[in-house]
């Protein structure tokens, strides 16, 4: 029997969904209506649903018509792909509305969010899935699958280095996301993923969270500090952008430019600021050292102005090492095909026993956006199902106890002091 799904939130991250949909899962899946804040973005959408999808147009509802559209669409799920700090709100009522929810991540922002949502699960006995992709790719799949064959035995520690560089880690210091109050910062909004992979990976959960770091690259203050004189607010129509690297001009993406610059007039937001301008509130460089409750510890940075894009990741045991690293493909938020986000351009994965010789792991090759996660994540979302469920799966625990580490990190960063991560929530399992 198809399943119906209504999109609330019609960014840059809804075609992900709403596109799969129209595209790969007519005979599963039906998609029902579009809610958002912006008439011309939804009516965009509708326009993508149309030309690059062959799918006649859906309906359209303003978000304070949120409940209207469940009352009348009555779909079975609803896909939250709105600004981050909403999440909770869509998310809380939809349940309460009957439906169960798919949400792109991160779940939520703070912990006062994260118990509501929890809450509302607990009330009404629907269910909420977060669509973290890095858990599909095969390369993460294989991770797990070495550390749970025991082949370096117990896990002690664990050294995760993200790298963003300067088109895709600069294009949050562009976006909404430049606002810790829209989207957690880059310990909740990015980080999440990052956290969730090693949740999944040693089956565990964060206990203690200490954490450190700051604006270090990004903002006004910086750039004058290094010497810069010329700034701008945004870059469409500035003529100081042209000598810019860091520059995002949205008409000259067409893509971007009907998303967003045409949609302007309607709520004001621009996708093109300056990333060296005032009125930026999170950090781009992160430290933050993790205590697990089966006592493994682990050592995370992240740094968003670096000359490449990727990961390194290794997980120290009592019997020797394993190190894994992934380089991926520079891009821009929407600024090109889906299958372009996250995909790899390098990838390794070595062995370290601790009294043999080193040796490297094949890696199956994945095909589509993040590694080859995406499309078996969209499949695992929309497809028939396969029987039990898919232990990539994440529940609204997953979610919570990845973003309760980056938000024991924010805590952290404003205390100084190491965090508890059980004393932000009560868990009801």
């Amino acid at each position: 029997m198809k399943k119906k799904y209504v999109v609330v939130g019609t960014g840059g991250r809804a075609e992900f969904f709403y596109g799969a949909i129209a595209r790969d899962f007519k005979d599963t899946a039906i998609l029902a209506a579009f809610c958002d804040i912006n008439h011309t973005r939804m009516n965009y959408a509708n326009s993508l649903l149309q030309k690059r999808y062959d799918h006649p147009p859906v309906a359209v509802y303003p978000a304070a018509a949120f409940k209207n559209m469940i009352e009348e669409e009555k779909p079975d799920i609803v896909i939250v792909t709105s600004v981050d700090r909403t999440h909770h709100a869509y998310i809380i009522q939809a349940l309460e509305l009957g439906c169960d929810v798919i949400t792109e991540k991160p779940m939520t922002i703070d912990e006062e969010k994260c118990q509501e949502i929890l809450d509302a699960v607990q009330r009404t006995n629907r269910s909420v899935r977060v669509t973290f992709n890095y858990r599909y790719a095969p390369h993460n799949t294989k991770m797990k699958e070495l550390i749970e064959s025991g082949i370096i035995g117990d896990i002690y520690s664990v050294h995760f280095e993200w790298a963003l560089d300067t088109r895709h880690g600069a294009d949050y210091f562009r976006r909404w996301h430049r606002d810790k109050n829209n989207s957690g910062g880059l310990l909740v909004h990015k980080s999440t993923h990052h956290f969730d992979l090693v949740h999944y990976w040693l089956n565990t959960e964060p206990d203690v969270v200490y954490a450190n770091g700051g604006l270090r690259f990004y903002g006004k203050e910086n750039a004058e500090s290094r010497g810069e004189t010329t700034f701008y607010q945004r870059g469409t129509g500035s003529e100081a952008v042209k000598e810019d690297p860091f520059a995002l001009q949205l008409d000259q993406h067409p893509h971007l430019k009907a998303m967003y610059l045409d949609a302007e007039h309607e709520d004001g937001y621009q996708r093109d600021q300056s990333v060296f301008s005032d009125g930026i509130s999170i950090e781009d460089t992160l430290g933050v050292l993790v205590t697990y409750k089966n006592k493994a510890i682990l050592t995370y940075s992240l740094n968003a102005y670096l000359p490449w894009e990727g990961f390194i990741v290794s997980f120290n045991g009592s019997k020797g090492r394993i190190e894994m690293r992934i380089r991926e493909q520079s891009y821009i938020n929407s600024g090109g095909a889906k299958t372009e986000e996250g995909a790899i351009a390098e990838k390794s994965i070595t062995v370290m026993p601790m009294f043999a010789p080193p040796y490297d792991v094949d890696i199956e090759e994945g095909a589509g956006g993040h590694g080859g996660g995406d499309p078996l994540l969209l499949h695992d979302l929309f497809g028939e199902p396969l029987g039990a469920r898919d232990e990539r799966s994440a529940s609204h625990i997953d979610g919570a106890l990845s973003i309760l580490t980056g938000i024991a990190g924010n805590q952290s960063l404003r205390t100084g002091q190491a965090v508890n991560v059980n004393e932000l929530v009560s868990f009801k399992r």
